[in-house]
């Protein structure tokens, strides 16, 4: 099974969608599948810009767009979730076991809490996750009841992720108003999942940057 089947899975879909509808009364920013799409795409030209195949892309495509289907039975380790849908899903389709454990273990170890990057498919796939960072991820509601995460994700009015392989650096930009979020705020919310990137990116044998408004941070 390709990534462009794996897209309009009716399945998947809707698992996507009652994820989405938990995370909504839940209070979280966006987990659709637009943020799903865009990690998988960034993902691959994660890979492609240091060299892999487009064997090894192509299943980057694939765990970005499936890594957060867990949402749809509970936040709460979401990942080890995603796995086990997603190994239910992949396992009645063409695509090789080995590939489909590469995809599995890569979804179950994307989360900071408990994952790790083991190889360059799951790193490229955490980097890509935490990374996405802007401010339409926030639900639309009052900003009266903004939370922390929303707060955090509003302020960024900027964002960008930058490959270079000559100099084997990932850095990730952002633009943000401090009238709205702290650095403070910022660092509470973000600070695991910037170490997990960080970790993640001497897998693929380079380094992760984090520029905020201009000033290296990390």
């Amino acid at each position: 099974m390709k990534y462009a089947e794996i897209v309009k899975h009716p399945e998947i879909l809707e698992y996507y969608a009652k994820g989405s509808q938990i995370l909504a009364k839940l209070g979280y920013t966006d987990h659709s599948t637009a943020h799903t799409k865009l990690v998988a795409e960034r993902a691959a030209s994660l890979l492609e810009a240091f060299g892999y195949d487009e064997h090894d892309r192509e299943l980057a495509k694939i765990s970005g767009f499936l890594h957060d289907i867990g949402n749809c039975l509970n936040r709460n380790r979401h990942a080890e979730y995603g796995a086990i849908l997603a190994n239910e899903i992949l396992k009645d389709t063409d695509l090789p076991l080995k590939d489909r454990i590469q995809v599995v273990s890569a979804i179950a170890n994307h989360d900071e809490s408990t994952g790790v990057a083991a190889d360059p498919i799951a790193a490229a796939l955490i980097i890509a996750d935490k990374s996405d960072v802007r401010r339409n991820r926030v639900m639309e509601r009052s900003k009266s009841r903004f939370d922390t995460h929303d707060r955090v994700n509003y302020a960024v009015t900027a964002s960008e992720l930058i490959f270079d392989s000559d100099k084997n650096l990932i850095e990730l930009s952002l633009t943000i108003d401090e009238e709205i979020c702290s650095m403070y705020d910022y660092f509470e919310i973000f600070f695991d999942r910037m170490m997990m990137c960080s970790r993640a990116a001497k897998v693929l044998n380079a380094k992760f940057a984090l520029l905020v408004n201009g000033q290296k941070i990390l």
